[in-house]
């Protein structure tokens, strides 16, 4: 599971904008089943985000959770390039200062909907793709 926590300036972003990031960011894990995928957008008051000790309002701060797969090290380069042109028209094209991070959790230490996720690549990890959520499965055992 990526969840992807987007912290900005209040009214950086319209309903129809978090959208369309919402549905750029779901596409770049078009190997995941879609409701892996998780958004969210915090404002932040300039008086509340400070950078260098200065407030702001013109900085998005982007911190990233991945769960589901574990980014191998030549292909992490690769990857922040994708992640970066596909947050541009929100950043960069609008004259924001930006930083983006991605922390990596163990995929045996995580559930959704109560189910341990099914290994990659496996039949149940594609049933959950065609189907888009989370059911029950011969569940292998831990190691």
């Amino acid at each position: 599971m990526p969840l992807w926590k987007i912290y900005h300036p209040v009214g950086a972003y319209s309903a129809a904008d978090k959208k369309e990031m919402a549905e750029r960011i779901t596409r770049l894990y078009r190997q995941l089943p879609r409701f892996y995928v998780g958004v969210v957008f915090q404002e932040i008051a300039a008086e509340s985000f400070y950078v260098g000790g200065e407030p702001t309002s013109r900085f998005v701060r982007i911190w990233v959770d991945h769960i589901a797969r574990s980014l191998p090290v030549e292909a992490r380069a690769w990857w922040l390039e994708k992640c970066n042109e596909a947050l541009a028209p929100f950043t960069q094209g609008r004259g924001y200062d930006w930083e983006f991070h991605i922390d990596e959790t163990p995929f045996d230490i995580w559930s959704i909907q109560g189910f341990r996720p099914p290994p990659p690549n496996s039949e149940a990890e594609k049933k959950w793709i065609a189907e888009n959520k989370a059911t029950a499965y011969e569940t292998p055992p831990l190691d």
